[in-house]
């Protein structure tokens, strides 16, 4: 014939490695399971709470509106694109220790570049306070 087999008699010569996988899957989940977290410690400045309310603002929020048009109204007064950087230094170089809220509200339609445009103007102008308002 042209087959053998190992039923001759002798001691089949291969091992069962299942077992072994099985009990070296359980081992490494175990380790796992009791294996100790590394933590690293992040340093925070976590504002503290206090009873008293915040203090009004000095100044009254500017109110930025782009419609879906893409025109841009500051406190619904409109305004070029390219002359709002120059308006918000302006705004800025009055008192440099308290800039105003700066309060942008968009419509759905808005396009993107132009709130991107408006973003790179308040970042370039050195506003620190800008809120988004939601409708």
């Amino acid at each position: 014939m042209a087959f053998a087999s190992n039923s001759g008699g002798g001691a089949m010569s291969d091992i069962n490695v299942t077992p072994l996988v099985d009990v070296l899957l359980v081992l490494l989940i175990i380790f796992m399971v009791t294996m100790p977290t590394q933590t690293y410690p992040i340093k925070l400045d976590l504002p503290q709470a206090s009873k008293e309310p915040p203090p009004p603002p000095k100044k009254a929020p500017i109110k930025l509106r782009i419609d879906g048009n893409g025109m841009v109204f500051w406190n619904e007064a409109p305004v070029d694109l390219k002359a709002l950087e120059g308006q918000m230094k302006d705004t800025v170089a009055e008192d440099p220790t308290d800039t105003p809220l700066l309060q942008i509200e968009t419509a759905n339609e808005t396009p993107y570049d132009v709130f991107a445009k408006v973003l790179s103007a308040a970042k370039n102008a050195d506003m620190e306070k800008i809120g988004f308002v939601q409708n």
